[in-house]
């Protein structure tokens, strides 16, 4: 019994070890990656001499996730397009003797579409490396409120606001290097870091209104509207999966 378990064993690691990321002109891929994820809940305690001890908590997320669909040209190179799909939240509260005076919350959305090129360089075994081109551009979404407690007694007022995007449009361009990790004869796991450059555009409209003596009547509202253009270099960290199908013959 032990003699047939050993030789099953070596069995399955031979084939894990021989087992080949081969690619053809013709094949297809399909598959999605995940960079960036950043999910963040802290605290800090804040004392100011005026106004005694303070905590705030901040809470957010931001993941950008990436299906694609790709056609081999070559038996090494693959083109292809992508869908980008960008959620992103941070919310700020401040405290003081356990009540909430000021809270400020922001959600952004981006989704597009774009394109990719990949190239996998010279592989042996289950090890596949690739470099990796792309572009995507789409529409962003922007929204924010919150909220202000301030003065006390009979100078005691609230503000609030909220505000949102129109038209907002995004730019994507990135550089990956990374590896596939062959699972399965057609099926693969991507490990990357990379560099990307975004560039985004937003007219911000934005209400503010305030409440004096706090009693629930609206005593002033303004109105602004902002457009910001802004640019960004930074670095990515991703995992993904990609299922290679064998073109027609």
């Amino acid at each position: 019994m032990k003699k047939k378990i050993g030789f099953l064993a070596a069995g399955v690691f031979i084939a894990a070890i021989s087992m080949q990321a081969q690619f053809k002109k013709g094949d297809r891929m399909i598959g999605a990656s995940v960079a960036s994820v950043v999910v963040n809940s802290g605290t800090a305690d804040i004392a100011v001499a005026q106004i005694g001890s303070n905590t705030s908590k901040i809470t957010g997320f931001n993941v950008s996730i990436n299906p694609n669909l790709g056609w081999f040209i070559t038996d090494n190179t693959a083109v292809g397009a992508t869908l980008n799909i960008n959620p992103s939240s941070n919310k700020t509260t401040y405290e003081q003797n356990g009540s909430t005076y000021q809270s400020d919350k922001n959600n952004n959305f981006n989704i597009g579409l774009g394109g990719f090129v990949r190239h996998y360089l010279n592989h042996n075994g289950n090890l596949a490396p690739f470099g990796q081109l792309g572009l995507n551009a789409g529409m962003s979404n922007y929204k924010t409120d919150g909220f202000f407690y301030g003065g006390s007694g009979p100078t005691a007022y609230k503000t609030s606001y909220e505000g949102n995007t129109n038209g907002g449009f995004f730019f994507n361009a990135n550089f990956l290097a990374g590896m596939t990790k062959m699972v399965g004869e057609r099926t693969g796991l991507d490990f990357y870091i990379g560099y990307n450059f975004s560039y985004n555009k937003n007219t911000f409209k934005k209400t503010t209104l305030r409440d004096d003596g706090n009693n629930g009547t609206i005593d002033s509202r303004g109105e602004n509207e902002t457009t910001t253009k802004f640019t960004n270099h930074g670095f990515t960290l991703g995992v993904g999966f990609q299922i290679f199908l064998k073109g027609r013959k």
